[in-house]
């Protein structure tokens, strides 16, 4: 991995120099935030990249739900994948903007200098890897903050809503947690579909959901959008707890509820699972149809993203931005609950 320089004093003598290190967070076992800490660590040389893979500059990165799971470990379902006792990657984040350095062999979509995005591994850090079939080119009208907070959050919007709830023009659409990091794509993605949507989230996030395109925004901590008076085509419920009653309730007879999240309602073992799982097995007896799904990362997908950012029906919301160091502190924002779109990482 590290490089060698000659001395001619003597002979010939191989002098190995120090390996290439970057500023990274890091976590050696799950826990909350505290946990997370930043380190100087050993980078992959361009000598080591994989034949599909593209080492980047990092400029940005995103911070998405998953990053939380990663970090605690919860619910326990996730550490068969990311690994049982403490993490397989000691450096989470998994959204990326930044500049290409190297490209593998194989890579033939991208060359050095190249300014992409999209779905790497261990962002948060001054250096990533991304397989070349999970990035895109960055479009020049965005920031590599806005770059970076778009690619799992905006693709579990858009399959949540085209390929899994098969949204139509002119369809009632009922999107929970609107004003977060999902939902806040979904309303301008469902909106460009042609849907009329309405929007559930606080008080405080009432003007940004607005500002999104929503027709209506409902406040959830005064109003319920199971009152029975108003019946959706389509839910698109990626944030909250609501029962599976209630869900229902709100549901067209042959209405479509797309389900995910839900932190606290299987617990540590199961978390967001068994909601949707439950829904799943009862869609097999009603009519409604209640389902849920896990986004696939594909650059075709990111590159349909691409195309409504550049049409400007789809712009990143950044509730606010943090420097790498920072990184806990925005877990704990993001744990709280309160953010306004997304956060991004500035490296």
């Amino acid at each position: 991995m590290g490089s060698e320089g000659q001395a001619a004093m003597g002979g010939d003598v191989n002098i190995p120099t120090a390996e290439p290190t970057m500023r990274a967070i890091v976590h050696d076992t799950y826990g909350p935030a505290d946990v997370l800490r930043l380190a100087r660590i050993a980078r992959r040389s361009t000598s080591e990249v994989a034949a599909n893979e593209v080492l980047i500059r990092v400029h940005a990165a995103g911070l998405d739900r998953g990053a939380w799971h990663v970090m605690t470990g919860r619910p326990y379902l996730i550490r068969l994948g990311f690994g049982i006792r403490r993490p397989k990657n000691p450096v989470p984040g998994r959204e990326v903007a930044g500049t290409v350095v190297a490209v593998g062999s194989a890579v033939t979509r991208f060359a050095e200098g190249d300014e992409v995005f999209g779905i790497g591994e261990g962002c948060f850090a001054e250096y990533t890897v991304a397989r070349e079939d999970k990035l895109v080119r960055k479009p020049a009208s965005i920031s590599f903050e806005q770059a970076a907070v778009v690619p799992i959050s905006g693709l579990t919007a858009l399959q949540g809503l085209r390929d899994v709830g098969r949204v139509e023009q002119g369809q009632q659409v009922l999107i929970t947690g609107a004003s977060g990091g999902v939902g806040s794509y979904a309303v301008q993605l469902a909106k460009a579909y042609g849907a009329e949507v309405t929007g559930v989230c606080g008080t405080s996030t009432m003007d940004l959901v607005r500002s999104l395109g929503a027709d209506h925004v409902l406040d959830y901590t005064r109003d319920d959008f199971a009152d029975g008076v108003h019946r959706y085509d389509l839910i698109l419920d990626m944030a909250g707890n609501p029962t599976l009653s209630r869900l229902r309730r709100a549901l067209a007879p042959a209405g479509t509820a797309v389900i995910g999240g839900g932190e606290k309602a299987g617990g540590k073992l199961l978390g967001g699972v068994d909601r949707p799982l439950r829904a799943s097995a009862l869609s097999l007896f009603v009519r409604q149809r209640l389902t849920m799904f896990i986004a696939t990362e594909r650059a075709a997908h990111l590159e349909r993203l691409v195309e409504f950012i550049e049409a400007g029906t789809v712009t990143p919301t950044i509730g606010r931005t943090y420097s790498l160091d920072q990184v806990p502190e925005a877990m704990r924002h993001l744990e709280a609950g309160k953010t306004r779109g997304k956060l991004a990482i500035a490296i």
